[in-house]
């Protein structure tokens, strides 16, 4: 997979998620970018940066693009856009999250983006099943039918404002159930039967 130019990624997604984090669900989708720096693959370490006391997991569909999308494309331009799905961790150091107000540091950090390998895109895509696993236990699951706003009409959104290149990926959004990892962890997401991406945590230093 091409490294990206850039990985838009979509907030509070999930009503669970937003209850769960004290927050309303949005009235329009929630954007922030992560940087293709903070991308690793699999078998990579997670680093638990220590300017951060609280660093969680957040499983994720996301979607790489596959042909470009600018200019408000519609929804199904958009679905004929998606070069595939993957599974992704969008790192979170919650409490710089909660402290600095916009989520540059919080999200953007060196090893907060473990990508899987892309999957060809399915039909459907509200059956794409998410299953997130910390040290073999499940933690998260979701499917894509649960997101407040879908696929389609979130790359529409997105072309409205951003251009999407060929390789960039949207990160679609967290279910609930985040917490806390801590050094000798391994974090699972899976996208069932179509991408998976597993890392251990360790301490930065």
């Amino acid at each position: 997979m091409r490294t990206p130019s850039k990985i838009v990624c979509v907030g509070r997604n999930y009503v669970a998620h937003a209850r769960e984090m004290g927050n309303d669900v949005p009235k329009e989708p929630l954007l922030f970018l992560k940087p293709s720096s903070a991308i690793i693959r699999e078998g990579e370490a997670i680093v638990l940066h220590p300017v951060s006391t609280h660093i969680e997991f957040e499983g994720e569909i996301a979607v790489v693009i596959g042909t470009r999308l600018s200019r408000a494309a519609s929804e199904d331009e958009a679905r004929a856009a998606i070069g595939g799905v993957v599974a992704l961790n969008d790192v979170t150091a919650r409490d710089l999250q909660r402290n600095d107000g916009q989520w540059a540091r919080a999200k953007g950090m060196d090893t907060f983006c473990p990508v899987g390998v892309p999957a060809p895109a399915p039909i459907d895509f509200d059956a794409i099943e998410l299953v997130t696993r910390v040290n073999g236990e499940v933690v998260q699951h979701a499917m894509g039918a649960d997101m407040v706003f879908k696929i389609p009409f979130l790359l529409h959104y997105i072309s409205q404002y951003l251009t999407l290149e060929p390789g960039d990926l949207v990160a679609t959004g967290t279910p609930a159930g985040t917490r806390a990892i801590h050094p000798g962890d391994v974090v699972e997401v899976e996208l069932r039967g179509l991408s998976r991406v597993s890392n251990p945590v360790v301490a930065g230093s």
